[in-house]
């Protein structure tokens, strides 16, 4: 499925592999992400993040990190992200979907060390509640802030330092 105008798939695949396993991808990824931001007239280094997870349907077979995760009632994998104030990726982890947010969290967090130095808050829901907090602030010396939706209304309201990743999952489900 690559457009025609790419040379054929072999050697679109072995450059991709090559540059992928030598850190050329995600060190282009990095500038991407800093030109946007200045760009936009912010700071290379956010100080304020966000991470959620999001969980993921997958078939019986391939890969062996599979679970089932009975808060969604779904079998699969779970996607765990994190992104800056603007929804632009930070980290990734994708772990089996049985895995408590609380237990997984932190490898996720832990890819954000010495990467941005002016990074102070972390945004999350009521899955990273716990220890976790508290570890997230030893060992890394970062607030983690657990944001949480109100309960008081029945209508749709944006979850502040929240609804930035939300979107960032909309834009990964969309294309």
């Amino acid at each position: 499925m690559i457009p025609g105008c790419f040379p054929n798939w072999g050697l679109v695949y072995y450059y991709f592999t090559r540059w992928e396993n030598n850190g050329v991808m995600e060190q282009v990824l990095e500038l991407l992400r800093d030109k946007i931001r200045k760009k936009a007239g912010r700071c290379e280094s956010s100080s304020l993040v966000c991470i959620d997870s999001q969980s993921i349907k997958t078939t019986r077979l391939g890969g062996e990190c599979r679970g089932f995760d009975s808060g969604k009632m779904t079998k699969g994998r779970k996607l765990r992200i994190v992104t800056d104030t603007m929804g632009l990726l930070l980290a990734v982890v994708v772990h089996a979907a049985n895995v408590h947010n609380s237990k997984c969290a932190f490898d996720v967090i832990a890819l954000l060390k010495g990467r941005f130095e002016k990074l102070v808050e972390i945004g999350a829901d009521g899955g990273c509640r716990g220890e976790l907090t508290e570890t997230t602030k030893t060992t890394f010396g970062w607030i983690l802030e657990i944001v949480l939706r109100s309960y008081h209304s029945s209508k749709f309201s944006i979850i502040h330092k929240r609804w930035v990743v939300e979107r960032t999952f909309a834009w990964v489900e969309s294309y």
